[in-house]
């Protein structure tokens, strides 16, 4: 048997900030392993031909800013071969399978899928493996398949799944999907035996799933025909025709189809360790803890403090007679909470929303697909910036309109172009970019490029960019 990965990798990770951003999302994070949650997606997969099930290159449906990013962390783990389908926005869970169908059948009649978040955390491969062999047996006899964890407490933070009838072996018919409860009932539920949570794992033919949202949300399928016949490539992605995505309706995979399928869906239990690591209480669950009951990230002092997450990305933390907190300290951010109110950063993301603040979107080291840029000082009518520029990678050719640039090499080798002039600025050695005049920095050397840039101008920001070429494919005035 063939299958293809589908991994939706959208969503933001509010709650997980302030390490999680929304141009760099927990999926694209290194949380609770040493490689991010999106790697570990897709290499807990390795192993399935001992189940006789061939993989077929993933397709990945993520977020177009972050396109460089999960296209590069795919790389350093060797997946030469997939397909990026980039959203435009975001329409939920639905429309984003929709693509990945579409994309699937037209090199595969007979495509099944199977479909993943990437930022979920199983600790079980082996047993996910299993699961997954056996819902590739329901899902070929064209029989749509989701995946409910047997839960280990009465949690209110998931859905569920009541299950119905054994319909084989391995799977439950499908009695209700169910709402997130409260306390009382999620423990009903826990103490019934006849509840699953709900992972938003997903098994089927793509042309049954085509059938099913043609069937119960024509709309959703009609939008995405037409987004996916404007698709046109871009360099290793496919980018979908934005107005008629844009219009496509919102909604999730089990409120558009799922539910309404009746015996032509399926659950197949699954007890592997399994979490959504939503939240920072749930990032505390799976991490490995001290004598003390605490997670710590980083350089941190904990003195008498217990049943705590301590995170320090940037400098020391030092916490002392404190029980059940989360601290989390990144460079431009602190956040102090109380684990029970882990669900609550949201808010607070909201809050940054509404003020129109940075910090919910970027960390001060920005990802581009050349390097990074890291913010170190700002003034009123000047900014200091960091800048790595990888071997063999080049910055667009582009000019402000409102800023002057200053480069200082401390490690590697520029090539510059400067208007008509293009020359080599080695370490130790500068440069002056004017106001108004065409410049691009390259690295054509074999180390990473370092440079600290100083701008001055009447106005600093990312937008104050004109681009002239690009061998990223960028607008004129993306950054």
């Amino acid at each position: 048997m063939k299958l293809t990965p589908v991994i939706l990798s959208g969503g933001s990770g509010s709650r997980l900030w302030p390490v999680s951003r929304e141009l760099y999302p927990k999926q694209l994070l290194a949380l609770v392993a040493e490689q991010t949650m999106l790697q570990e997606t897709v290499q807990r997969l390795e192993g399935l031909e001992e189940h006789q099930i061939t993989l077929k290159a993933p397709v990945v449906v993520c977020n177009e800013e972050h396109r460089f990013l999960v296209a590069e962390q795919l790389r350093a783990i060797a997946i030469e071969e997939v397909s990026i389908i980039l959203e435009p926005v975001g329409r939920n869970t639905a429309p984003a399978l929709t693509l990945a169908a579409l994309g699937a059948l037209r090199d595969d009649d007979d495509a099944i899928l199977l479909v993943m978040p990437a930022d979920h955390v199983i600790r079980n491969s082996t047993a996910f493996r299993h699961a997954v062999a056996a819902g590739s047996v329901l899902a070929e006899q064209r029989l749509l398949v989701t995946f409910g964890i047997v839960p280990t407490t009465a949690e209110t933070g998931y859905g569920y799944i009541r299950k119905g009838g054994a319909h084989s072996d391995t799977a439950h018919a499908i009695a209700a999907f169910v709402e997130k409860p409260d306390a009382a009932t999620a423990q009903s539920y826990f103490d019934s035996g006849d509840y699953l949570w709900n992972s938003g794992m997903f098994m089927m033919r793509a042309s049954v799933w085509l059938e099913q949202v043609g069937q119960h949300r024509p709309d959703i399928l009609a939008a995405c025909r037409t987004a996916w016949a404007g698709a046109s490539p871009d360099h290793d992605f496919c980018r979908i025709d934005k107005a008629a995505f844009t219009a496509c309706p919102s909604d999730s995979i089990d409120y558009a189809v799922m539910e309404r399928v009746g015996e032509q869906g399926v659950v197949v239990p699954l007890d592997a360790g399994w979490s959504d690591v939503g939240a920072w209480n749930a990032v505390w669950d799976v991490l490995p803890k001290d004598e003390q009951g605490n997670v710590i990230r980083g350089d941190v002092l904990a003195h008498n403090t217990n049943n705590s997450m301590l995170m320090g990305n940037s400098r020391l933390l030092a916490v002392i007679g404190v029980d059940d907190l989360l601290v989390i300290e990144t460079s431009d951010a602190v956040l102090v909470a109380n684990k029970n109110n882990a669900q609550d950063v949201k808010t607070i993301v909201q809050t940054l929303q509404k003020n129109n603040r940075s910090e919910r979107l970027l960390h001060r080291r920005v990802h581009r697909p050349w390097g990074t840029y890291e913010a170190i000082d700002q003034g009123e009518r000047h900014q200091v910036k960091r800048i790595t520029v990888n071997p063999g990678a080049a910055l667009s050719l582009q000019l402000h309109h409102h800023r002057a640039e200053h480069w200082v090499v401390v490690q590697g080798t520029a090539t510059v172009t400067r208007g008509d002039e293009v020359f080599v600025v080695t370490e130790n050695q500068s440069t002056y970019i004017p106001i108004g005049v065409k410049h691009r920095l390259e690295n054509s050397g074999k180390v990473v490029l370092e440079i600290i840039e100083v701008q001055s101008g009447a106005y600093l920001g990312e937008d104050d960019i004109v681009r002239f070429e690009d061998i990223y494919g960028r607008s004129p005035n993306q950054a």
